[in-house]
């Protein structure tokens, strides 16, 4: 299953941003990474590096690849609305990042992990699939026999501070209600750039 496996910390450090999730070592070393850190002279970042920027930004923060990252353009290009919030509501229904923001791993990248090890059902049937979306009024659940394990239960949170998924903390399912709003979403993402960069 294609993933990116490399250092985290570096990436955040690139984006100025703990994108995947908190990092202590972000925090000690929040500057650019590379030998010479702040004290090397950067040049002026063109409007596509811009733009590429931003697009590997929102790659890396909810785990996508190129290839998966481009057919989900084109498929908020096919809705109706405007493209850059399409896509990052599209982001935001697969079903890795439905478990993280329920509360049940502490990030993408390990949600990710306990859907792929069939530790998450979807309307009451084991899906392993992260990049699965899913629609208004499925439920998500961690699977009866998966509750008692240790990593789920140091992380799992007694309420969901957001309002589009509804929590239950005594059986563990998240109830997903409805695409949020764009204003909704706490990353800071200037998705325009994104459809900028793709309508060259």
């Amino acid at each position: 299953m294609a993933r990116y496996t490399g250092p985290t910390t570096k990436i955040a450090r690139k984006f100025g941003e703990p994108i995947f999730g908190a990092d202590k070592y972000f925090e000690k070393k929040n500057y650019p990474p590379g030998q010479h850190g702040l004290a090397r002279k950067r040049k002026k970042t063109s409007e596509y590096g811009t733009q590429l920027k931003e697009k590997q930004k929102v790659k890396y923060t909810y785990g996508v690849l190129e290839r998966q990252f481009r057919n989900t353009y084109a498929k908020a290009q096919k809705m109706k609305g405007r493209t850059g919030e399409n896509l990052l509501l599209l982001l935001e229904s697969r079903l890795d990042n439905i478990v993280y923001r329920m509360g049940v791993a502490p990030t993408r990248a390990a949600a990710r992990q306990l859907v792929s090890h069939c530790h998450i059902t979807l309307d009451g049937e084991v899906c392993n699939i992260p990049s699965t979306f899913i629609k208004p009024g499925q439920v998500v659940a961690v699977r009866e026999r998966s509750k008692s394990l240790e990593v789920i239960q140091n992380h799992v949170s007694d309420t969901c501070k957001y309002s589009w998924i509804e929590w239950n903390r005594n059986e563990l399912t998240g109830k997903f209600l409805n695409l949020p709003e764009r204003t909704e979403i706490p990353e800071p993402i200037n998705e325009q750039l994104i459809v900028e960069l793709y309508s060259k």
